[in-house]
């Protein structure tokens, strides 16, 4: 009876510690997309520059990688060779950089519900990637759930009351970028055994993004702050702005590391109706009927996704298990063999 009670109090401890990781992470992804927009929003804090926004986050949290590896000694910086750096991490650092101010800049022109249906692309993006670089396998049943996926959006934009076009371009964009981000993490550091963590991550990745950012910067944004005589660089906005996205990457990493990369996808799903919700009821977005039905469309072709998905890890653990199994029995026949031959001398 007390050992099957301590085990009930554990599972339930267990399962109120999943929803705890993926509640935070919610919290923190609605936050930092909400707070994004308020800076960014012409009609709201009224902070055209988002090369300049991603710049602080980038330096606000590279240095407090830095600070959590060298000082604290909170984690363990991964052991690379230079030329591991330049041709792993800084080809992802350069699409990282691309997609983050991409998709910051998206947020001046679109409202945060239609930003969140053309997000749900995604799957899309690196489906197709995955193919043109072969990491995937080409299925013409998948092929169709993404076509699907791509239908309901296409429904969703059709019926966007406040449709622009330059918005969409630089969504897909960072859809597109981000995408292709994400396969090369699997080719060039994944294959290669070289596993980061939100922190090592930062820690590597968030000065190259930096450099490559303050490029474009230098010849787009600094010539029109340096003409704003009126800016003041506000420490309470911009300061809490960047705690938030630096708590959203650990937060990340609790998540996936506590339960598995498929729960943070379900939790995606929530996450973006919970926004969708938040911009039609409190921001006063328009969302029509048309955009819900796209997007209805669309989370159900996602849905199915990550359930193929999951079925396939189910799969190859199976497998994995068989296989195990299969080499233990070998391993028992083998040494049943040699007994038998001893006894036989």
């Amino acid at each position: 009876m007390g050992k099957g009670r301590a085990l009930s109090d554990g599972v339930i401890k267990k399962i109120l510690l999943s929803y705890t990781y993926v509640a935070v992470w919610i919290f923190l992804s609605f936050t930092v997309i909400v707070y994004n927009k308020y800076i960014l929003d012409k009609k709201l804090y009224n902070w055209p520059y988002p090369i300049t926004l991603t710049m602080i986050h980038m330096a606000f949290c590279s240095s407090l990688a830095i600070i959590l590896i060298k000082v604290f000694n909170i984690v363990d910086p991964v052991s690379m060779s230079r030329h591991t750096y330049l041709r792993s991490v800084v080809p992802i650092g350069a699409l990282y950089s691309l997609s983050l101010w991409l998709s910051n800049s998206a947020y001046i022109y679109l409202s945060v519900s239609f930003i969140q249906m053309l997000k749900a692309l995604m799957p899309v993006a690196v489906y197709s990637i995955g193919v043109l670089l072969k990491k995937e396998t080409f299925k013409s049943q998948t092929m169709t759930n993404m076509l699907s996926i791509s239908f309901g959006v296409a429904i969703a934009a059709y019926g966007e009351a406040k449709f622009d076009v330059w918005g969409v371009v630089l969504q897909l964009g960072a859809v597109a970028f981000e995408a292709t981000r994400l396969v090369l993490i699997q080719i060039l550091l994944t294959s290669k055994g070289i596993n980061l963590n939100p922190i090592t991550s930062l820690y590597y990745v968030a000065p190259c993004c930096f450099v490559f950012l303050s490029v474009p910067w230098i010849f787009v944004e600094l010539p029109v702050l340096r003409e704003t005589s009126s800016f003041h660089f506000d420490f309470v906005i911009f300061g809490t702005n960047s705690v938030c996205a630096f708590a959203l990457n650990l937060a990340v990493f609790l998540l996936v590391g506590k339960t598995s990369a498929l729960t943070m996808n379900v939790a995606g799903v929530v996450k973006d109706w919970l926004l969708i919700a938040f911009s039609w009821s409190v921001i006063k977005d328009t969302v029509t009927p048309l955009n819900l039905f796209g997007y209805g469309l669309a989370f159900l072709g996602v849905g199915y996704y990550n359930h193929c998905k999951l079925q396939a890890l189910k799969a190859k653990d199976a497998q994995k298990k068989v296989q195990a199994s299969d080499e233990e029995a070998g391993k028992l026949l083998e040494v049943r063999e040699s007994e038998r031959n001893e006894t036989k001398v």
